[in-house]
């Protein structure tokens, strides 16, 4: 007998919701973690000083309280300490000359927003609306179903039902479109084309890339619907209130546990080989939120045909990310609209071609001259996560180079071209002058800086491969029906019981949970003999 009903490899979002929901289901199953927390890029440190509570990767679960496993097993999660908060004021953009535009939790207010900007862009927002949300279920659909199954074949032919031949060819080319020809189409001021295309960034892509648009329309109507949720206390508690549910059905979770092999006979997938010589068996499943080129290559070498090796060691990653987080003596002072202090995401950018150019000179290996700036401010949404009257930023940057070949800016030595400590702390302090441009007292109430570069973050998690914080590139090829790669797309590999989840896979990254819930839904399903029986009794 199997030691195990299901092996987890990895102990990421999608992970945990996988294994809760097979273990609410009656499944032994066990969480094999090869580091020391579990969670994987959800984690809660006091990375600064006793008493701040920094998100060190990921931050903010808007995917996560919209997502499929949070309507499942949402109750539960609440029941054992998860709580979320959050804000009417969920995001912004602030303008290097001070304006800023605001993105907030209603259709009317959006519509005044942006008409502040441009008369008639509000009246182009609830046309975005009208034509967006009779439809949200084909779109939300697209992100939200195994596209190779029945039931992928079951949305497309219910979008043909609604839509008609011609709509759906519309709806599809819709959703190939970019983000700069959906954004310069719909609106006329630049302020709206600047407060929605950092957003682009969040999912992997730049604005002038294949799929952006969709991407921009889908996170701008889930924001104004669901705002920035975040877990009283930090990240980590959705992760803990996960893990202790697991538990609570009788499986297991491990931190210390390197899988190093997942072991195959006849074909089938039957348990995983550990680092150090055991083995854990595996009766009906091993799921393995790894990458592709870690999947096919240190787990499954010699196991998968010529043509699937190859296709998963040419697997592409993305761009690379850089962290900085600050322990403030007191709340930053934003200088202009006083709702900047109190919006959960604050993104400093030129606007559209600002991010674009960003983006643009990363992809060429240069460190941008002007970089989008993601300022996460938790503390306008949850004050428990810093000493009273102090302040605490989270800053992500999305727009940067593995291989550093130059510097757009011509101002800093980028010698070899690895992230070294010292290109790293350069890099951060252009970054925090940025900031303190429109936060006076950010450098006179800074307490402690500390900073992850792209290098720092691959050691840290290995499926941050050269600080891709999204686990692949994210181009047409490697995107929607294509990931992870096209000669393997989906979630089943050509091993029986293994299966394939995380940020690598459909519908790719963010903390929704979607590839993990997919996979725990398939596995729950009656099989086909069983089905068989039921139709015919009835």
């Amino acid at each position: 007998m199997a030691d195990r009903d299901a092996v987890v490899v990895g102990s990421g979002i999608n992970s945990l919701a996988c294994a809760a929901l097979l273990a609410r289901a009656g499944w032994d199953v066990s969480v094999l973690e090869r580091s020391a927390h579990l969670g994987g890029a959800i984690q809660t440190a006091e990375l600064t000083e006793p008493g701040f509570h920094h998100d060190v990767f990921s931050a903010w679960h808007p995917l996560w309280v919209g997502g499929a496993a949070h309507a499942e097993l949402g109750d539960e999660l609440a029941a054992r300490g998860l709580e979320y908060l959050n804000t009417e004021y969920p995001t912004a953009t602030l303008y290097p000359d001070g304006e800023a535009a605001f993105l907030l939790r209603s259709a009317d207010a959006n519509a005044e927003e942006l008409d502040r900007h441009a008369a008639g862009d509000g009246a182009a927002w609830r046309r975005l609306l009208d034509g967006f949300l009779p439809n949200a279920d084909l779109a939300f659909g697209v992100l939200g179903t195994e596209l190779w199954s029945r039931d992928g074949l079951a949305l497309a032919l219910k979008a043909y039902r609604r839509l008609g031949r011609g709509g759906l060819v519309e709806f599809t080319g819709n959703v190939l479109a970019s983000s700069r020809d959906w954004l310069t189409g719909a609106f006329a001021s630049e302020q709206a084309h600047g407060l929605l295309a950092p957003w682009v960034l969040h999912t992997g892509l730049g604005p002038d890339a294949a799929a952006s648009g969709f991407m921009t329309q889908v996170i701008a109507v889930a924001i104004q619907e669901g705002g920035m949720p975040i877990p009283r206390g930090g990240g980590a508690r959705l992760a803990d209130a996960l893990v202790q549910l697991i538990r609570d059905h009788g499986g297991v979770c491990e931190t210390g546990r390197d899988v190093e092999r997942v072991l195959v006979r006849g074909g089938e997938a039957v348990g995983v080989h550990l680092a150090g010589g055991e083995t854990v068996t595996a009766g009906r499943a091993v799921i393995a939120n790894v990458t592709p080129t870690q999947l096919y290559g240190r787990l499954l070498e010699g196991e998968v045909p010529p043509p699937i090796a190859e296709g998963a060691r040419r697997f592409r990653y993305g761009r690379s990310e850089m962290q900085i987080h600050f322990a403030l003596s007191e709340p930053p002072r934003w200088e202009g609209d006083e709702r900047l202090a109190h919006s959960a995401i604050v993104h400093l950018t030129p606007g559209l071609d600002g991010v674009s150019r960003a983006v643009n000179e990363a992809e060429r290996g240069l460190l941008p001259t002007e970089a989008t700036v993601v300022v996460g401010q938790p503390l306008a949404l949850d004050s428990s996560r810093a000493p009273a009257r102090a302040g605490l930023l989270w800053i992500q940057l999305q727009e940067l180079p593995w291989q550093v070949k130059g510097d757009a800016a011509a101002e800093l030595d980028t010698k070899d071209g690895t992230w070294t400590e010292e290109l790293r702390e350069r890099y951060a302090d252009r970054i925090q002058a940025r900031i303190a441009g429109h936060v006076p007292n950010l450098e006179s109430a800074l307490r402690k800086r500390f900073v992850l570069s792209p290098a720092d973050l691959q050691a840290a998690n290995i499926n941050l491969h050269h600080g891709d914080p999204y686990s692949g590139s994210l181009a047409l090829d490697q995107n929607l029906l294509w990931r992870p790669f096209p000669a393997n797309p989906g979630h089943a590999t050509p091993i029986r019981k293994l299966w394939q989840i995380g940020a690598s896979t459909h519908p790719g990254p963010g903390l929704g949970a979607g590839s993990g819930t997919l996979v725990a839904k398939r596995l729950l399903e009656p099989a086909l003999l069983e089905r068989l029986r039921s139709r015919i009794g009835r």
